[in-house]
């Protein structure tokens, strides 16, 4: 077996696995190292948004990820929140994806990590360019002007492994070890929260929320947590639960009666039998940078915060999306180094906007609420305002990460990467390209290659743009925009990066080789046009 790769990920959860899939489709020499021979049982990052069901469509799974983990005809994966204690007069729907599933290729989908994972091992073992070592950890990273040297250590005792690399990326947590090697720091939004994780088994709890049809998860508000979420969470439906819930400082596995604190969470006694009690410091932490030379932090290495929203893993597969093509294109010689400063020129912004503008706003929003109002003060004030938050579907719709002001987009300046936006089915510079309207044809997904993907009703304008490509040696893929896509894209023309990402919506002032230079970080091409 060979110890010399394209690129090596220390780190085999579902982002590792995910950037390691999208690179060796594209052919790259790719090595995954993964401490646990076996996902690990612990459920969470249980909610996938219809843009990671996209991303296992674009890395052949998303029919393995439906049938990984199915769920009962009436199921359902919504979400809920209730006042006081889960089984409250007072809920409302909340966060529910369904308002945002036309403007995205699949549907959202729900299952525990560890299933998630065990698709992305399944797939991995498909792709030949891919080798996984499970069982093994990074131990020392090192860097040079040419490459990466890993030091992998077996843990069943083996002899260590010396690797080397172009380049290594770090999907290893947020206990890092090659965000530490690489001396990336962190700046971390305390909370100063203990929290408790507990998975538990209940029928009983099951039987209780059958009057919530249709609901996965549930946040309860409770004024003695000053807008902190207790947060249930379903496994298999009908037996198996996860829930967090902040608890007191100087909390242990043993010194605390958890049974007590899940009564009272839920509002009345009911049976169930625990089968993992842990304990996790709720926090914000965002890298300083996402690279250092040569080596690369994604997912949880580069950002992690409490499981509100269920943003976490999603961003993660984003990031996985976002670096893998980067790192392919420049491995494969036309991509430039700008292109490689671009990943955390955009992804970076989307999780302090995510972090700031949705987590966190959440907390103070709702401490404030807890503050001003309550059924025992005043009940006709407390339930005027409940009332407007039952009506409230913006946080989902408002969700809406784009790239637009990217240094390799055509509206460079213009603006500012973030997770805050619209959606919208208008083709637009720097965002995610939606279908072409609610029941518009969806086969222009099948259209975007791995490179760049040039839609436009214009055959001279396509010729133009194959001619730049093949000048600039860079992969291009040049088809006819549809009447009913131009109607929904509203332009004559756009060009699509390979994660599907808008590069240029017809905006004039620009030459077919100066848009392909600038998508691919192609800096120095831009003198010749």
């Amino acid at each position: 077996m060979s110890n010399t790769f394209d690129v090596i990920v220390n780190g085999g959860g579902p982002v590792g696995l995910g950037l390691a899939i999208e690179l060796g489709q594209r052919g790259v020499r790719c090595c995954v190292i993964e401490r646990r021979m076996t996902p690990q049982p612990i459920p969470k990052g249980q909610n996938l948004t219809q843009r990671s069901s996209e991303h296992f469509q674009a890395w052949g799974c998303e029919d393995d990820l439906r049938s990984a983990h199915p769920i009962p005809k009436d199921g359902g994966i919504g979400g809920m929140t209730s006042y006081g204690t889960l089984l409250s007069d007072y809920h409302y729907d909340g966060l529910n994806r369904a308002h945002v599933k036309d403007f995205y290729f699949a549907a959202n989908a729900r299952l525990p990590q560890y299933a998630t994972e065990g698709v992305l091992r399944r797939r991995a073992a498909e792709v030949p360019s891919l080798t996984c070592l499970y069982g093994w950890s990074g131990e020392a990273f090192s860097q040079d002007e040419d490459g990466v040297d890993v030091e992998a250590v077996a843990s069943d005792g083996s002899a260590p492994r010396r690797l080397r690399a172009a380049y290594v990326v770090g999907c290893d947590g947020s206990r890092s070890a090659v965000r530490e090697a690489a001396g990336i720091g962190e700046t971390r939004s305390e909370h100063n929260r203990l929290m408790a994780l507990l998975v538990f088994r209940s029928e009983a709890l099951d039987h209780l929320l059958k009057r919530f049809p249709g609901k996965a998860f549930y946040n309860v508000l409770h004024p003695d947590y000053e807008g902190y979420w207790q947060f249930f969470g379903r496994v298999d439906h009908g037996v198996s639960w996860f829930f967090h819930t902040p608890v007191p400082e100087g909390t242990t596995t043993e010194n605390f009666d958890f049974s007590a604190l899940l009564t009272r969470a839920v509002g009345q006694p009911f049976e169930h039998d625990f089968d993992y009690i842990g304990l996790w410091d709720l926090r914000v932490a965002l890298a300083d940078t996402y690279r250092s030379g040569r080596v690369f932090i994604a997912g949880d290495a580069a950002h992690s915060h409490p499981p509100y929203g269920g943003y976490g893993i999603n961003l993660g597969f984003e990031d996985a999306r976002n670096l893998g093509w980067k790192l392919a294109a420049v491995i494969g010689g036309w991509g430039g180094a700008a292109l490689l400063d671009s990943y955390e020129a955009e992804r970076r912004p989307v999780f302090a906007s995510t972090a700031g503008d949705f987590v966190e706003r959440f907390i103070d929003e709702d401490r404030a609420f807890l503050e001003t109002y309550a059924p025992d003060r005043d009940r006709a004030a407390f339930e005027r305002a409940w009332a407007t938050r039952n009506l409230d579907s913006a946080e989902v719709t408002r969700f809406e990460p784009n790239y637009a002001g990217s240094p390799v987009m055509a509206n460079a300046g213009a603006a500012r990467p973030g997770a805050l936006g619209e959606h919208r089915f208008e083709a637009r510079t720097g965002h995610l390209l939606p279908p072409p309207g609610p029941d518009g044809d969806r086969s222009v997904a099948a259209r975007i290659g791995r490179g760049f993907t040039l839609l436009s009703d214009d055959p001279e304008v396509r010729a133009a743009f194959v001619r730049a490509a093949e000048r600039l040696g860079v992969p291009l893929g040049a088809t006819d925009l549809l009447p009913d896509w131009r109607e929904a894209y509203r332009t004559s023309a756009l060009l699509v990066r390979p994660d599907r990402f808008v590069v240029w919506a017809g905006e004039a002032g620009w030459t077919a080789e100066a848009l392909l230079a600038r998508a691919a970080g192609r800096e120095e091409a831009l003198a010749v046009v």
